[in-house]
């Protein structure tokens, strides 16, 4: 089946216009070393850059005449996506965390589920915490109104309540952020502990353990057996003195 490729002219041209596609007439050149080399054709700032053994690369193409640089395209892209990434590690993700409760929950499960709130806060996240009513709950909402407040007093210390308590449908919940400042402590490495010095001379032969003793079993079983063995051989020898006999 014959399938269609893209024609050099349909390509799309990369955000930064490097050496042959830069079709100005005229550029502006910095060396490699940030200076201002001046005003030249593009053909000769591509020449400098191909005696330097770098590139050309379009750095501002707005201005009158674009601003060109003598620069290692490969390594200023590797560079820009070090930093990127680097960014991209520093930058706090925030998450919102779910937390439901019902108007009758029970202390046990009301303290369960405040661990994992003040682990969320303690974590940097945000804390969504819900309330469901069901059925004839709904006529008295005052009930999911007073634990919302007491977990908002409970954890004064530890947040600070972005969203108040609201009601949307079946649904009355807020929303608590960390305070700033409140961090998890950080857990301390216990130091290496330094091997100790090796005596000088060679070292003492390694004790052998004792061979284990056999068991009463294993003894009575061999006895049973010499026994046997004993029985045998008297056989043997009846038989042999009987064979005489006859004989």
């Amino acid at each position: 089946m014959f399938r269609r490729g893209f024609r050099s002219e349909d390509r799309p041209e990369p955000a930064v216009r490097v050496n042959q596609r830069i079709r100005v007439p005229e550029v502006r050149l910095i060396g490699a070393d940030g200076a201002m080399i001046g005003i030249m054709s593009s053909m000769e700032a591509l020449d400098r850059a191909r005696s330097a053994g770098l590139d050309l690369v379009e750095v501002n193409p707005k201005a009158a005449p674009p601003v060109c640089r003598l620069m290692d395209y490969g390594k200023f892209k590797y560079e820009q996506k070090k930093q990127a990434n680097l960014a991209r590690k520093r930058q706090t993700v925030i998450e919102i965390k779910e937390i439901k409760f019902r108007p009758k929950t029970d202390d046990h499960d009301y303290d369960f589920k405040m661990r994992h709130i003040r682990r969320f806060l303690a974590d940097g996240d945000k804390a969504k915490i819900t309330v469901r009513f069901r059925g004839r709950e709904m006529a008295h909402p005052q009930v999911a109104q007073h634990l919302l407040d007491r977990i908002v007093n409970e954890l004064k210390d530890e947040a600070v309540l972005e969203q108040a308590s609201r009601m949307e449908g079946r649904t009355m919940f807020l929303l608590l952020a960390p305070k700033a400042g409140i961090r998890p402590p950080v857990p301390v490495a216990a130091e290496p502990v330094a091997p100790a010095p090796r005596p000088a001379g060679p070292l003492p032969p390694t004790p052998r353990p004792p061979p284990p003793a056999p068991s009463p079993e294993l003894v009575r079983d061999e006895r049973d057996l010499d026994r046997d063995d004993d029985e045998d051989d008297d056989e043997d020898d009846d038989d042999a003195d009987d064979d005489a006999v006859k004989a």
